[in-house]
Order: C-alpha cells, then structure tokens, then sequence
C-alpha cells in the first residue's frame, strides 16, 4: 500500500455527503425482509478538518460480516485513515442461495441429472446411507461416487472441467453465475465515498481480497493500494502472470 506524501483534509460537506449516502444503503438493508443481524457495514470517520492519509475500503471473508476485520478497521483509524468496512455483495442478507452470489448448474442440463441420480439405486442408497448416519464420505467413498456419476452422465466431465478451467468457452453454456455482482456491489460502495477527497485503498480477506483486487484492476484511476490477505485467487506460474 502507498503512502501518500501529503495528508488531505475532508470538510464537513464532504463527510456528510458519504455520510448521508452510505445511510441510505443501510436503510436499504434495513428495510429489506432479509436483513441479517449484525451485518451491517460501518464507517469510521475522523472529524471534518482533521487531515487524514486517504479512506480505506475494508471487505471481509466470504460468509462473515464487516465486524470480522474490527481490529484492523481501529488499527487504520487510529493511525490516520478513515475506514468503510464493507459488505461483500447480498452478505447482508439471510438465505444465501437466493441473496448471495451463485453459480448453479442450468436446469436444462441439472434437472436430467437429478432425475437420473435419484433412479439409480447405487446413489440413492449412498445418499440415503450417509443421511442416515449423518457422516462425512470419506476420500475412496467420494470417488466412487463420482465415477458412478461419470457412468449415468458422460458430460458431467466436461460440466465440471467448464468450471474448473479459466475461462473456459463452455462455462455460459453449462452454467448461469451472479459472481460479477461481487464487483458491481463494491462499486458502488465506492461511489458512496465520491465525494472523499484523497487517496482510496482497498483491504480484503480471502473473497473479501478477491473483490479488493478486483476492484482495483476496474478503478484503477480512484483506488491508489491494495492489501489482499489469502486471497480467493488461483495461482498461476510466471508464464501465465
């Protein structure tokens, strides 16, 4: 993260103005039948005319809330910086698999899968088993399964090769994904820091890392510094960099 050589100074009309429109983002979360307690994003602002470092976005780990990254939060305020700690995209809300960020299977190609494992005895007797005893499958019992799947669906191979490959030219054709809104939701949590004069950085744990650099990479000319911590990334080697 770069430090910049010279403190810049919000005045009150530029706080109020963040203020007062990161408020009307908690009053939509508020509002919302979903609201998830305790989840709510926060700001630690210092007072108009006290001359601060830049604001620091803060985004915390998939499934966790803004409070997560509390102590990093305090330690970047109290040595300058004014701090928004962020939600990551529907992370305010309860029931993930309609609020938050999915990829799912089309229907088209999940609903014959479906129909296809409930008919065959050896799964529907691996599924209910394990329901029964309520146990974890071990390593040898997972892969069994999964060459079961391979012999009732030959595509199921290219189904998951289609995620597990970047950019892989099949992935539309399989699968519907919201993952994008991960970037247009810290988006606009940047727009609510508009009227901040002064440097933005971005902070972030593991998805929450992702999203920081995500965010970065599209606003290059507003986000001067990142700090990813375990970033949800896969790595690649230099050759691919």
């Amino acid at each position: 993260m770069m430090i910049p050589s010279k403190p810049v100074t919000p005045t009150a009309a530029d706080i109020d103005q963040a203020k007062a429109t990161i408020a009307a983002h908690i009053r939509s979360i508020e509002t919302h039948p979903d609201s998830r307690q305790g989840a709510y994003p926060y700001y630690l602002f210092h007072q108009p005319g006290q001359p601060i470092l830049g604001t620091v976005m803060v985004f915390h780990g998939f499934s966790a809330k803004p409070h997560q990254m509390w102590r990093l939060a305090d330690y970047l305020f109290q040595n300058g910086f004014n701090v928004y700690q962020c939600n990551l995209a529907g992370h305010a809300l309860t029931h993930p698999a309609v609020n938050w960020p999915q990829i799912d299977l089309k229907p088209e190609y999940a609903d014959p899968l479906k129909a296809k494992a409930k008919e065959d005895p050896i799964i529907r007797n691996f599924i209910q088993n394990f329901s029964e005893t309520q146990a974890s499958p071990g390593f040898l019992q997972q892969a069994a399964l999964v060459r079961r799947l391979f012999f009732i669906e030959p595509r199921i191979f290219d189904i998951v090769k289609a995620v597990q490959r970047p950019d892989d030219p099949d992935f539309d054709r399989y699968y519907t994904s919201s993952h994008m809104d991960y970037l247009t939701y810290a988006r606009d949590r940047l727009s609510e820091l508009g009227s901040m004069p002064g440097p933005i950085y971005t902070v972030g744990l593991s998805v929450g890392g992702a999203v920081a650099l995500g965010l970065a990479a599209d606003q290059p000319n507003r986000i001067e510094g990142v700090v990813a911590y375990a970033p949800m990334l896969e790595t690649y080697g230099e050759d691919r960099r």
